[in-house]
């Protein structure tokens, strides 16, 4: 990949950053097509369990890049995936975001996207597209009151106003806060707890969560059954029951 994009890989953690400090990360056409191969490796590579989203040079994203827009008239999306190559179709396994400085417009609905939120404590969200005229069509609209609760949702949408990252985790949005600087590192010990786990059942349960938060609760077990009954059946559910028996730590196979 050129540097749009850069793409590291340590013990199962593929951290995925988006590198344009100069333009505040903002997504470009070339951008997006980057992030989207980068969140397809993620979930094709057998030795990744776990992937991080940050930006480079003190910002995380800045939403699309208009003057890009402007030059080229091509969207910063992705065909089936949305803007980023990424909020219309997230990757299958978990994904933490790495939050320094601003995450704003796109950026913001790039981070209601992942799973999990490491925030440095010099963070701020913002969806301010009704200052513009606008609104957050790229996941802000639907995600965001699914995430906080409806009134705090209405009134980031509605006044386009900043979210600062005490309020966000005042609201459980936000997992981890750290001191600016430290969002990579401390999302990087968040995902290294998760690796520690079967990969199998890290897939199995984003896979029910995702889809069971539109059940109905009169058919929830009935619908979530097909999609855990492999894993108690696998091999990894074996090693996990027998390295408990054992006093030692699984060798997983993810299978």
């Amino acid at each position: 990949m050129s540097n749009l994009v850069s793409v590291d890989f340590t013990e199962g953690i593929l951290i995925i950053t988006i590198n344009r400090p100069e333009a505040r990360n903002a997504i470009s056409f070339e951008t997006a097509q980057q992030l989207s191969a980068a969140f397809d490796q993620m979930d094709a590579r057998e030795d990744v369990k776990i992937g991080i989203l940050t930006g480079a040079g003190g910002t995380f994203c800045s939403g699309m890049d208009l003057k890009d827009f402007a030059k080229t008239r091509k969207r910063s999306s992705v065909e089936g995936k949305g803007f980023g190559g990424l909020n219309e179709a997230p990757p299958k396994k978990p994904l933490i975001a790495a939050i320094e400085g601003y995450a704003v417009a796109g950026g913001f609905e790039m981070v209601l996207a992942c799973d999990l939120i490491v925030a440095a404590n010099n963070a701020k969200f913002g969806l301010p597209e009704v200052k513009r005229g606008l609104v957050a069509g790229g996941g802000g609209l639907v995600r965001l009151p699914r995430q906080i609760p409806y009134h705090v949702a209405m009134e980031v949408l509605l006044t386009g106003d900043m979210l600062s990252v005490e309020r966000a985790y005042q609201l459980g949005l936000v997992n981890v806060v750290t001191d600016p600087g430290q969002a990579l590192s401390e999302a990087m010990k968040l995902a290294a707890r998760i690796c520690e786990n079967g990969p199998l059942a890290i897939r199995t349960v984003k896979d029910v969560v995702v889809k069971g938060l539109d059940f109905p609760v009169a058919d929830m077990f009935k619908l979530q059954r097909p999609l855990t009954d492999h894993i108690f059946m696998s091999e990894d559910a074996r090693e996990g029951a027998t390295a408990f028996a054992e006093k030692r730590k699984p060798v997983w196979k993810g299978k």
